[in-house]
């Protein structure tokens, strides 16, 4: 069985743990976790800063790419509609342009202890919802 460094997120500094362990504790899809590891691939995985200096947008952006709704709005890998008459007035552009904003926005303040302290507090509020039954 893989196993990966615990110095991801929340095991930080303690270790190794299984992928399986990892994909069950964080309800990660395990092939889709397993595939991110593969595209990192080495021996084995560790983080290389602490969870709290990492943020979301610098895991996400090597891995996907950029993160504009459309290739106009991005910023490093802009290429115009072909239909596009007017880049500069092209009110789609305009608005995929904020969202992109937008995106990096959340995913670069976003750091993975941050987002540890939202998955923590997430299962804490589930937790104590009184179970309801309907009849």
């Amino acid at each position: 069985m893989r196993t990966i460094s615990k110095r991801t997120g929340r095991r930080y500094g303690e270790g190794s743990v299984l992928i399986a362990t990892m994909a069950n504790g964080e309800i990660i899809p395990l092939k889709f976790l397993e595939g991110i590891l593969l595209d990192l691939k080495g021996r084995g995985y560790q983080l290389n800063r602490t969870p709290s200096t990492i943020t979301i947008g610098s895991i996400i952006r090597p891995l996907e790419g950029p993160l504009a709704p459309l290739p106009c709005a991005s910023e490093t890998a802009f290429k115009p509609c072909e239909e596009c008459q007017d880049i500069d007035y092209c009110g789609t552009r305009i608005i995929m342009r904020q969202v992109r904003d937008a995106i990096d926005g959340v995913l670069d303040k976003t750091t993975l202890t941050d987002l540890i302290r939202q998955v923590e507090a997430a299962r804490q509020e589930h937790s104590l919802q009184p179970l309801m039954h309907h009849i």
